[in-house]
């Protein structure tokens, strides 16, 4: 492995030999970031399958000739794999998990919105039915107390006509029609709006995408840059080439003092400058995970009303409806009347009326089309859930990552190192001698 990143990183290859080993490499290298470009550009940017294998093939095709003939774009792209964690690569997750979010998360969250809709318009549709019936029972129970008024005890006081009339609407289609017509409007701009939202976090996550790429190999060309041009640029290293050039001009102790301000590459110690920084890193990765979890939030409560709405409409019994009516009437006769007709005084009695009726209103029918209600998928929780873990383990290595970025600009350009860490031992030996 030393020698193959040897051969790697060399500016130029010393035989064919080392020529082909390092084709190979790159060839290998780019079989790999081709197919992850591939994958990203497919599943994670929704690019059309035709489109993303003609940018991985040229994508991969570039980079191969540019990491075999270049050699700082070999240490640049090196340098771009630990810059992933980096807040560059966590902006890279951050768009993923927005994209996550939008495609699954969003749909489902509109799709329990048009549930509860419909069971809405389901509740509507069938009581206005049964409204309507209940009107239609009314006028059959007008006709039959009409009838039994018009069944007097005597003819001569019969009235002329005992029906009521009520005025019913006979074309209830017009109803439906027009319910129908409103359901399908809301179902049509539900559609708009998430073809809308799905359209432009599409657009806005490719953007931000690309602008993340070009940025990362932005970041990594400045710190090779600074790294080439300004020997103070990240270089408060305990190195083992310091070490040695320590150890040969017996200086030992200049490392052991100011041990408080150096730190050791491969250690774990953090300076209060990295801590700092991580802090402030985690607080924004906090702040993007409650987001988040806020929409998480809203998908299990739109399922919970659109789930509860479906069951209590389900179980919505017919509310039953009696309708009694007691009628007694009877027909005075004034008193001069009895004296010119000889008709002893009193009443005369009408045929009493005394029905009971009973009718139904129903809310609630198998015949409604409600789309049942969508839970939250756990593999989307489950993937959102490892890309935030993913981003507080990268805030706590980024210290690292750069301490990494260090080591490949050193391995790639050797001369350069050895001025930088002849540099920092004259610094140590100046600060030594004012002391």
């Amino acid at each position: 492995m030393a020698e193959l990143w040897w051969i790697y990183s060399k500016p130029v290859p010393a035989d064919s030999r080392e020529l082909w080993t390092l084709f190979l490499q790159c060839s290998c290298i780019t079989a790999v970031i081709g197919g992850l470009f591939y994958n990203w550009m497919f599943a994670s940017l929704e690019y059309s399958w035709h489109l993303s294998v003609a940018m991985a093939i040229s994508f991969s095709l570039l980079l191969l000739l540019t990491l075999v003939l270049v050699h700082p774009a070999r240490c640049v792209f090196s340098m771009i794999m630990p810059t992933l964690g980096t807040k560059q690569g966590r902006k890279l997750l951050f768009s993923t998990c927005i994209m996550i979010a939008v495609v699954n998360i969003t749909p489902n969250i509109i799709s329990n919105i048009k549930t509860i809709l419909q069971v809405i318009q389901c509740i509507c549709k069938n009581s206005s039915e049964s409204l309507l019936n209940s009107t239609a029972l009314l006028q059959n129970v007008s006709w039959e107390f009409g009838d039994a008024v018009q069944e007097a005890i005597n003819p001569i006081y019969r009235p002329m006509n005992g029906h009521f009339r009520i005025s019913l609407l006979q074309n209830s289609s017009l109803i439906y029609q027009k319910m129908h017509l409103a359901g399908e409007k809301i179902s049509r701009e539900f559609l708009s709006v998430e073809v809308l939202v799905k359209d432009s976090v599409r657009v806005a996550n490719r953007l931000a995408a690309g602008f993340f790429m070009l940025y990362l190999c932005f970041e990594s060309s400045w710190y090779l840059k600074n790294y080439l041009t300004n020997v103070r640029f990240d270089n408060f290293y305990i190195t083992k080439k310091l070490e040695r050039l320590a150890m040969d001009r017996r200086a030992a102790h200049l490392l052991v003092g100011s041990s408080k301000e150096l730190i050791r590459p491969t250690g774990l110690k953090l300076s209060r400058e990295e801590v700092v920084l991580c802090l402030v890193q985690a607080m924004l990765v906090t702040m993007a995970l409650m987001l988040m979890l806020v929409l998480v939030a809203m998908d299990h409560f739109a399922f919970s009303v659109a789930d509860t709405a479906v069951r209590r409409a389900a179980q919505f019994s017919a509310v039953p409806v009696t309708l009694s009516i007691k009628y007694k009437a009877e027909m005075g006769i004034m008193p001069f009347l009895h004296k010119l007709i000889w008709y002893p005084p009193g009443a005369l009695l009408l045929r009493d009326f005394d029905r009971t009726y009973h009718h139904h209103l129903i809310f609630s029918s198998a015949q409604c089309r409600i789309s049942p209600p969508r839970p939250p998928s756990p593999s989307v929780l489950l993937v959102v859930g490892l890309l935030f873990c993913i981003l507080y383990g990268s805030v706590f290595l980024e210290p690292f990552a750069r301490r990494l970025c260090r080591g490949i600009a050193a391995s790639f350009f050797q001369a350069c190192e050895d001025r930088r860490v002849l540099h920092l031992y004259r610094k140590l030996a100046r600060r030594h001698s004012r002391e």
